[in-house]
């Protein structure tokens, strides 16, 4: 045994010596210290930097620094520093796109993602030793946005044994690999990759000559009934600098779903209550996916429809009645799949008005008409004239008729229940008698001489004839019931005094009125052409010209006080004008009263 013990110290003797002469290298070694960012990231395409500091003990040798590639398990130099200057090495994969700084950082140009590699700065102070460090360097590039397709086959039908495929989504050019997710209704759906659940999720990925990668992702389902109404999108999640996650989504896709019928439903479209003369539609349809044929009954006979719509144009009051709708689904054939409608159609029967024909009465006569109709449900009866109405309980009755009563009349029925749903008739009236005339409008000029246009307005039946005097250049126009007649004339002297005579007459009788001529308020009358008071107009209150007179009067009075109130104030020299300049002195032979009748001629 102790002989054993001593062949085997022998036989470790070698390597205990060559452990101790490499742990002193190591002691050597690291006094040579080496700093690194430990992770560099950027995104393809850009410029990235790779810091590298040292420090050597005092007297070490000429110091090198070399920078290096670790890939697949060895290292490959790619830039060194020589007498200075940076130089890199050919034959690597950053040939010419790597360059040394001054303060031994690299820089690589145009970083693509085969550049994700360990970059090693290691330095060598001679016999002091070496050091070294690591930098992990990342590189970035967001994916595009992600396409969904729906497959090629056609539509997807419940209650299979096997699941069928929802949609593909891809999403290219990304770095590092992205990640696909999908979602349901806005839900994240649970990551699934065995092919044996309901819900699995089968994906593949290609890394392109790029080095970037393409993800592809198919979803699968045993979709339910509920599903046919559900939104699918898919969601590609993605690295970027500084710890982010990023996402993208695609657009949306609903799935053509099939499932059998469990019920029927039959419905009038029609908003409003169908009324004869209506366009009718109605509709059949299950809570099913296709839906089925349907068959038509209208009262227990078959009538046509197409697609599940049944249309009655311009529907009459025969159609209405009990119609009903079946369809029948093989995938499930105990369903009930039948539907009715009670149609109502309503209808209002043309107005009847007695007497039809138009009336022609004479002025204060009785005039009465009778209106009545029939309808399918309540309904009123009403006369109308214009947008007044006149009766509500299809009686008009006119006890003594007028020119204003003359014209058309129409009655209106209706029922309120549906709007809509109306009928009329209409009766022309016409009054006869002599003409009546309006009180026309004074006229008012400037000054005599002025052009004037005056207006007279009578009804009657026939149209009344007009004739003016003075007569001038006339127009004849139609208001309504009455007949209004314009003339424009010179107001002369005898005009202004005598007025214009409108006169007015037909087969049954004539009337006449004077319409006056005045100047307009606060216009004088031309000196020498005194224009007489215009007379007041017929059937005036006496009233009227006892007041003129009493206001003239008193005018009167408060001029002579004036008149005599000056003279007494020029007489005792009180007034500015009443300087004694010779032509305003008083004559003596003017007596006061001749004075004061001179102030009231030149008043």
């Amino acid at each position: 045994d102790e002989g054993r013990r001593h062949e085997i110290l022998f036989a470790l003797n070698p390597l205990v010596s060559l452990l101790c002469v490499f742990l002193c290298f190591l002691v050597r070694g690291g006094t040579v210290t080496v700093k690194v960012a430990p992770i560099v990231e950027v995104l393809k395409g850009e410029a990235s930097k790779l810091p590298c500091t040292y420090t050597v003990p005092q007297g070490a040798g000429n110091t090198v620094v070399e920078w290096y590639i670790e890939e697949n398990g060895a290292r490959k130099r790619v830039a060194f520093l020589s007498d200075g200057k940076g130089k890199s090495d050919e034959g690597t994969p950053l040939t010419g796109r790597v360059t040394l700084g001054a303060d031994f950082s690299l820089t690589i140009s145009s970083v693509q993602p085969s550049d994700e590699l360990v970059f090693i700065c290691q330095v060598t102070a001679g016999p002091t030793g070496f050091g070294y460090g690591a930098t992990m360097l990342k590189v970035f590039f967001a994916p595009e946005k992600p396409e969904l397709t729906k497959p090629s086959s056609q539509a997807i039908s419940t209650g299979q044994s096997t699941s069928s495929e929802i949609g593909t989504c891809v999403t290219m050019n990304g770095h590092p690999q992205p990640r696909i997710i999908w979602f349901k209704n806005d839900q994240p759906l649970p990551e699934v990759k065995d092919r044996k659940e309901k819900t699995n999720m089968i994906s593949s990925v290609v890394k392109e000559a790029s080095g970037l990668y393409t993800v592809r992702n198919t979803l699968y389902m045993q979709p339910k009934k509920a599903d046919k109404d559900s939104v699918f999108q898919c969601t590609v999640e993605y690295s970027m600098p500084g710890e982010q996650i990023r996402q993208k989504k695609s657009d949306t896709i609903t799935i053509n779903l099939n499932y059998p019928s469990e019920k029927a439903t039959f419905s009038l479209l029609n908003a409003d209550p169908v009324k004869e003369g209506d366009d009718v539609t109605m509709k059949c349809e299950t809570d099913g996916n296709p839906q089925p044929e349907f068959d038509f009954t209208k009262d227990g006979k078959v009538v046509s429809g197409q697609d599940g719509l049944l249309v009655l144009e311009s529907v009459k009051r025969t159609e209405a009645g009990v119609y009903k709708c079946s369809a029948t689904d093989f995938d499930n054939m105990d369903a009930d799949l039948t539907g009715t409608i009670g149609l109502t159609v309503n209808y209002i029967d043309p107005v009847s008005v007695t007497p039809a024909e138009p009336q022609v009465v004479s002025l204060g006569d009785k005039v009465e008409w009778h209106c009545k109709t029939r309808a399918s449900a309540l309904h009123t009866v009403h006369w109308k004239k214009g947008s007044e109405v006149l009766s509500q309980d299809g009686v008009l009755s006119i006890q003594e008729a007028s020119y204003r009563d003359a014209g058309e009349y129409v009655c209106v029925g209706a029922v309120p229940s549906v709007p809509g749903l109306t009928a009329r008739a209409g009766v022309n009236l016409t009054v006869k008698g002599k003409p009546m005339m309006e009180t026309p409008a004074v006229g008012e000029v400037g000054q005599e001489g002025d052009a004037v246009t005056l207006k007279c307005s009578a009804y009657g039946s026939p149209p009344p004839q007009f004739t003016w005097k003075p007569s001038g250049k006339e127009s004849v126009s139609v208001e309504g019931n009455k007949v209004v007649s314009t003339v424009t004339l010179e107001a002369t002297a005898q005009v202004m005094k005598d007025g214009v005579t409108c006169q007015v007459s037909n087969e049954h009788g004539a009337d006449s009125k004077t319409v006056a001529v005045s100047l307009k308020r606060g216009q004088c009358a031309r000196r020498g052409n005194p224009v007489p008071p215009t007379p007041p107009p017929p059937g005036e209150q006496q009233g009227g010209s006892s007041s003129v007179v009493i206001a003239v009067v008193i005018c009167v009075l408060l001029l002579l006080l004036m008149v005599a109130l000056i003279y007494f104030l020029n007489k005792k020299d009180k007034l500015p004008c009443s300087k004694k300049d010779k032509k305003d002195e008083v004559l003596p032979h003017e007596t006061p009263q001749q004075l004061e009748g001179n102030y009231a001629m030149a008043f």
